[in-house]
């Protein structure tokens, strides 16, 4: 769809034709998919929407796509906009699930490679951008009613109704809610070996230490909502206020029976549940105005993150004489505040733009441990925290056009950052503890893109991007069992904040007139990585701080495709595939020896199809995805991750020119989540280190964990 062109609701809801990737024009490379492209099989969130974009990971539960990782980097390295600003997340490392964020809210993801001078840099991995429906580009309503079935049997629903107008000529508005419920009703399965040896790996193996059987159920609901009305004075002047929330509440129970000895004897259960509410808001305004020659430009607007999550814990031989063993709350409240302010000069030839970006938050959160008696359980310092981050980003952006075929975008964004971080005392709620970190980071960036044909183009970029240090590793508190059960970390104030150089080549071209074709090489240097080091021994396990420990890089190569299969006499097929090589490098701190960065495969890949049959007025489609396994390396263990492929399919009848009924399924081929621990042992630091280097394990354990197929029944209608 070209920008700006009005869409009537029965097009997006009730249409036949196949919606491909879209072929953008910004000089900076961006791949763009409208909702359509992957609306068919009904994906629930921004997450599940996901899971066809080139390059993108997860290694979340079976069924559960919440922190997203761009070419395979951990969350934190990848920045998620909403309407291109941030949005808070109340995910320690800076993340946000994006399967809180309803697809049926979404217009359109863009994947930003890399950003230019008036983008936020924080996209080390890649940038996500979000761009909810907006009022001058949709007409007409819809509504839907769904529903989701899980394996056994549990039915979920799943209902949305929006609603886009115009008041008069100039003004344009837009509103929608959508209430879903959602259920993952997972089990798993551990086997814990004394020693690795090789053969059965089973319960009759004699380093068999015991077995946990785990039922993992999830209940929750998700309440959303967006709204927009604008007005257009004329020319490319308008006004324009949005806004969105999304509350989500939560349930999560997990019971652990373990079984010791080759007899399977019982060793006792672990009952633990959690309730989680989490609410974001956004609110937003924006305009363009004429003046002196130019466009000036102005934002504001506040996003607000609440989380209140109570965690039980009950243990005892049996589930009916498990007993209260402590409860744990977490409970996080941000406000971001942000403005705004540009002006843009220029002809279609030579445009320039100048502005400034502020940014103003605050995040208050206290994670409190009780006994079971309901009393404080070893107030710890940093348990009780504050942290205020101001942001200045002033930036120049210079856009060149020689001539059709060329674009030259050059820019600077010197990001000036201000943290303040206090935290409690041990035994203490008061914050009287403080640390302070200012940092300046001058972000050049230049883009080229050269498009020879009409159905050729060319890209070029270099950038230079930051991130930012977890908040729970800035905090000066000691966090217990982490990384280990024995372990103790200690936040460090003081950390750096990371930077990388990024190159990006690549080329598309347009196949026919709604397929393309796209290859893109990238390659990341990352400066001043943040790891955990040794401090030395602590009780039975190790002090951790996060330190700022040298340099990495990452690299590879991402293929998409997307095409009608028109060149071989199947115009009513569409294909649809993508494949991404990724390999990294960075010293490990604890054995100093070079390896990948945690969790990253080799390669992800996707690929499906959708049929349309068009005397039937209906259409049938399917997609596979899957990935390479993924190591990561801790202080006394390493993790070997893998999943099985996933299969999901979905079958579509139209109804006349405004309902369509569709079945869609996911998981069809019942996929597992596989770990693979290693564990090592050692009273120091370096007894530790040579059994990992000799290894040997002081125990194995092998995990399974699978959920089943979920389906889905949905009717939508236009209006």
């Amino acid at each position: 769809m070209a920008e700006n062109q009005e869409q009537q609701a029965s097009d997006i809801i009730v249409n036949g034709t196949i919606i491909f990737r879209n072929r953008t024009e910004d000089p900076n490379p961006v791949l763009s998919y409208d909702l359509e492209y992957f609306q068919r099989f009904e994906p629930v969130s921004v997450g599940e929407m996901l899971k066809r974009v080139p390059g993108v990971t997860f290694t979340s539960d079976v069924l559960e796509y919440d922190a997203v990782q761009f070419r395979g980097l951990p969350p934190g390295y990848t920045q998620v906009l909403i309407n291109g600003r941030r949005a808070p997340g109340g995910e320690a490392d800076r993340s946000f699930f994006v399967d809180r964020i309803p697809a049926e809210l979404v217009e359109k993801i863009e994947i930003i490679r890399s950003p230019r001078a008036d983008q936020p840099s924080e996209g080390v991995a890649g940038t996500l951008n979000i761009v909810t429906k907006e009022a001058a580009t949709f007409e007409g309503g819809f509504a839907k009613a769904g529903a989701l079935i899980n394996k056994d049997g549990t039915v979920r629903p799943s209902l949305g109704a929006a609603y886009a107008g115009r008041i008069g000529e100039n003004t344009s508005y837009w509103g929608a809610l959508n209430y879903q419920e959602r259920r993952n009703a997972k089990k798993k399965v551990s086997l814990r070996f004394k020693k690795f040896t090789t053969g059965s790996l089973d319960e009759t193996d004699p380093a068999f230490k015991n077995t946990e059987l785990q039922d993992d159920t999830r209940d929750g609901s998700d309440l959303s909502g967006s709204a927009e009305i604008r007005h257009d004075f004329g020319g490319k002047s308008y006004l324009r206020l949005q806004g969105f929330f999304v509350d989500t509440n939560r349930d999560e129970n997990e019971v652990s029976s373990t079984f010791k000895g080759s007899g399977l004897s019982p060793d006792g259960v672990e009952l633990q549940h959690e309730d989680i509410k989490q609410q974001t808001y956004a609110v937003n305004a924006d305009g363009a105005f004429d003046l002196g020659g130019g466009q000036f430009g102005i934002a504001a607007g506040w996003s607000g993150y609440r989380e209140d999550t109570n965690v039980r814990t009950d243990e005892g031989d049996s589930v009916a004489e498990a007993e209260l063993a402590g409860t744990e709350t977490l409970n996080i409240k941000d406000d971001e505040y942000t403005g705004t302010l540009s002006y843009s000069i220029g002809q279609d030839t030579l445009r320039f733009k100048a502005g400034i970006d502020l940014l103003d938050k605050t995040r208050n959160g206290a994670n409190l441990a009780f006994d079971e008696d309901g009393e404080p359980d070893d107030l710890l310092a940093g348990s009780v925290f504050r942290i205020r981050e101001k942001r200045y980003d002033p930036y120049a952006r210079l856009t060149f056009e020689p001539t059709s075929t060329l674009t030259i975008d050059a820019g600077l964004r010197y990001e000036i950052t201000r943290r303040n971080v206090l935290s409690n005392e041990e035994d203490s709620t008061a914050l009287t503890q403080g640390a302070s970190y200012n940092a300046q980071s001058l972000n050049p960036s230049l883009h080229l893109r050269y498009a020879p044909t009409d159905a050729d183009q060319f890209r070029a970029s270099v950038a230079r991007t930051v991130r930012r240090p977890d908040y729970d590793l800035i905090t000066p508190y000691d966090q217990e069992e982490t990384p280990g059960d024995e372990d103790v970390t200690r936040g460090n104030p003081a950390l750096r904040n990371e930077r990388a150089w990024g190159v990006d080549l690549g080329y598309e071209r347009r196949l026919g007139g709604r397929g393309i074709f796209g290859v893109n090489f990238f390659y990341r240097d990352i400066t001043d990585v943040i790891e955990l080091v040794s401090l030395g021994s602590i009780g039975d396990g190790q002090l951790f701080t996060p330190r700022n420990i040298g340099d990495g890089k990452t690299w590879g190569f991402e293929v998409d495709l997307s095409t009608p299969l028109t060149v071989i006499g199947m115009p009513d097929t569409g294909l649809f595939a993508n494949y991404t090589y990724l390999d990294s490098e960075v010293v490990d701190p604890f054995t100093t020896e070079k390896r990948r960065f945690n969790n990253q495969p080799h390669h992800v890949y996707n690929i499906g199809f959708i049929q349309t049959l068009k005397k039937l007025d209906a259409s049938f489609g399917a997609t596979v995805s899957g990935r390479s396994k993924a190591t990561e390396s801790n202080f006394d263990q390493t993790v070997e991750l893998k999943y099985d492929p996933d299969l999901e399919a979905f079958v579509e009848k139209r109804l006349g020119k405004h309902f369509v009924l569709r079945f869609s399924v996911q998981d069809i081929l019942r996929r597992s989540k596989k770990e693979a621990f290693l564990k090592y042992d050692g009273d120091t630091y370096e007894d530790v280190l040579a059994n990992r280097r000799a290894g040997t394990v002081k125990e194995y354990e092998l995990e399974r964990e699978n959920s089943g197929p979920l389906y889905q029944v949905t009717l939508r209608a236009a209006f």
